[in-house]
């Protein structure tokens, strides 16, 4: 009989049970916004954690984003080049924006990005994957798309690009190539890093795993 185990000491979860992210909050006794930010706060909350006392968890309360893998007939990802200032980089990237409109679904966003960065539109969407960004140190929900059967938007309704966005590079990159770069530590956006190991990984499935565009999200903020 194994023994118990000691305080502080891992758990072992029960046997045969599923191996599953659940909502499990733990009371907030004090929360207060630090920080009121022009797309997120930092906010700081007073967390009971039963046994383990009271702590202070200071974090990100952002609204969440989507993400697109946009796939050519020719099976290559879509790639932009950004220059994003708290790395102090310029990083090749899948396209993806905010969802800082309130109750917008994922899709509609996702579609809006693509259009918006990449003057594409696509006939065909599936989700990829769901995916927290930084969950020690936000709440930040993402959910990335597979985007298929492109084609490009008219010139007359493309977007006007600013800021960042203005210079942006465009490259187009073979799936399995795109997975090299990852590995190799050439790629670091974690969209582009997540989205393209699960589009490699669902393709070789047969792209069974995949999840129609209005699927569930409850992990979203307000979802």
């Amino acid at each position: 009989m194994a023994a118990e185990p000691g305080a502080g000491e891992p758990r072992p979860a029960p046997e045969g049970a599923p191996v599953v992210d659940v909502l499990a909050p733990r009371p907030v006794v004090e929360t207060a916004v630090v920080h009121a930010g022009r797309v997120f706060d930092l906010r700081s909350d007073v967390v009971d954690l039963g046994d383990g006392g009271t702590v202070t968890r200071e974090y990100l309360d952002h609204p969440g984003a989507v993400a697109i893998v946009a796939l050519d007939d020719d099976e290559r990802v879509l790639l932009l080049r950004q220059y994003r200032h708290p790395v102090r980089r310029e990083l090749w990237e899948v396209p993806a924006g905010l969802l800082d409109v309130v109750g917008e679904d994922g899709q509609v966003a996702a579609a809006r990005e693509l259009a918006e960065e990449a003057d594409l539109r696509a006939a065909r969407w599936d989700v990829l994957v769901d995916y927290f960004t930084t969950p020690g140190g936000s709440n930040e929900a993402l959910r990335v798309f597979l985007a298929r059967d492109l084609s490009p938007v008219p010139e007359a309704g493309r977007f006007e690009r600013e800021a960042e966005e203005l210079d942006m590079e465009l490259r187009w990159v073979p799936l399995d190539e795109a997975v090299g770069k990852v590995l190799r530590g050439e790629l670091h956006n974690p969209s582009a890093v997540v989205g393209i190991l699960a589009a490699a990984a669902s393709r070789a499935d047969g792209w069974a795993s995949l999840r129609p565009a209005d699927a569930p999200w409850p992990v979203r903020r307000g979802g």
